[in-house]
């Protein structure tokens, strides 16, 4: 983010916008997952506003590009940050291509080793039921909450560095002001503050949907926000900007990350392990609770025989299995395929052009659904989800100017669900039609 905005100011704006957009959509999606508490989320939704089409469509890319990719791209940052605790930094192989004007960086080594194996050990614990996957993930959220927590506390009270002069960018480095740099900043507080959309996806298994999933969401956010923008300050009030400006990122692989360098200017050396910890936890946290969520959307799919008949198919705990097994398989493969900014950039413009398709179904469903009872209404209705749509379709356009490589990995994986619902759609109306035949 600071490489491309050249502000701390601006970095901070962008947190903040961003939150605002994700807080809209928070508030949107509330009132969806307590009128329709079924296991499936969004999938469940645009089924119901829009029919089976822009429904598999949307399943397709979460499972295809959105959960997978998210979940790779958070077993890769817990590798990142293992690797810098335990010096597992063996790279076996490596290339570089040039593609659409950009040079593309690929690599394999130790850290995707870690990667893959993250994933496989918490696919197979949330194997276990919900309510144990949910106990995990609870552990792990209050751990690594009170690891920022630390970072924070330590950097405002000792940081030997720590000064407000640090918030001026660097002698050389002029602020982009333009509202293409400023969206594409965004991205990356958009992908950081993921995970807002998922409560409903598990509103199925969960007690009293209507109540606890508007609370959840909207509590949630305002929390996530918070321990952003202060973590966010913290560096920055710690650090010279360019010493964040050049932090661990596609651009400087080899460098620390930035709350280790934060951390350093208080404990020295030794809080490189501190912020390893802190961030390992946050990792698999991450990773465990899109394994936990993400996998009920390909169970509704292959429920409505969309996908893959196996993946609706439930162990004793009430648990997709077969889901959690196909989704852990792909994501494993989509986290040696790229680094950790270029999957999440593909991840965050595929998933927005579905966040804004879902927020219009509050609109639909209103006239749709008039006399449902909705639990849970959507605060300054209709100006918040029309906002969230226009800012979302804004986000995809710059998305395609500034991102092209990854805007078009996303728009290939999304195509590519095309042959797949031809085939599952042929399927589904021969069945239909065998049923409706009258036995002789």
């Amino acid at each position: 983010m600071a490489q491309v905005v050249g502000s701390s100011w601006l970095v901070l704006a962008a947190w903040v916008v961003a939150g605002l957009l994700s807080m809209a959509g928070a508030l949107t999606y509330a009132e969806l997952g307590a009128l329709l508490p079924e296991a499936g989320g969004e999938y469940v939704f645009l089924r119901r506003a829009y029919g089976i089409v822009p429904a598999f469509f949307f399943g397709w890319t979460r499972f295809s590009v959105v959960s997978t990719g998210s979940i790779a791209v958070m077993s890769v940052g817990f590798a990142t940050f293992l690797s810098a605790a335990l010096s597992l930094n063996r790279v076996w192989a490596h290339y570089t291509f040039r593609l659409l004007g950009q040079d593309v960086h690929w690599q394999f080594g130790s850290s995707q080793v870690v990667a893959v194996a993250s994933i496989a050990v918490l696919s197979a614990l949330n194997c276990a039921g919900i309510a144990f996957g949910g106990r995990v993930q609870s552990v792990i959220t209050i751990m690594k909450t009170l690891g920022v927590a630390t970072i924070v506390a330590g950097v405002f009270g000792w940081s030997r560095s720590a000064s407000w002069g640090n918030f001026a960018a660097s002698s050389g480095t002029a602020p982009v002001s333009t509202l293409s740099s400023f969206g594409t900043a965004m991205l990356a507080a958009l992908w950081a503050y993921e995970g807002w959309n998922t409560m409903p996806m598990v509103a199925g298994e969960i007690r009293d949907p209507g109540r606890s999933v508007p609370r959840a969401l909207v509590l949630g956010m305002l929390s996530v926000i918070t321990i952003y923008l202060v973590a966010n300050l913290a560096y920055f009030y710690s650090l010279p900007f360019s010493e964040v400006a050049t932090s661990n990122s596609t651009s400087y692989r080899d460098a620390l990350p930035v709350a280790t360098k934060a951390v350093r200017t208080f404990l020295g050396p030794f809080g490189e392990k501190l912020v390893s910890v802190a961030f390992i936890l946050s990792a698999l946290g991450a990773v465990n609770g899109l394994i936990l969520s993400s996998a009920r959307v390909p169970f509704a799919m292959a429920r409505d025989g969309m996908f893959f008949s196996r993946m609706s198919m439930l162990n004793n705990s009430h648990v997709p299995v077969w889901s959690i097994l196909i989704q852990a398989i792909w994501a494993s493969v989509l986290a040696i395929s790229g680094s950790y900014d270029q999957v999440s950039d593909c991840v965050i413009f595929a998933s927005w052009i579905f966040y804004g398709m879902t927020a219009t179904a509050v609109l639909v469903l209103r006239v749709k659904m008039p006399l449902a009872v909705r639990p849970y209404r959507t605060p300054g209705y209709p100006l918040v989800p029309i906002a969230f749509v226009a800012l979302a379709a804004w986000l995809v356009v710059n998305t395609l100017i500034t991102r092209p490589i990854e805007s078009a990995a996303g728009l290939v994986l999304i195509a590519l669900g095309l042959p797949v619902f031809i085939y599952y759609r042929c399927r589904r109306q021969k069945n239909e039609i065998r049923e409706q035949t009258p036995r002789q």
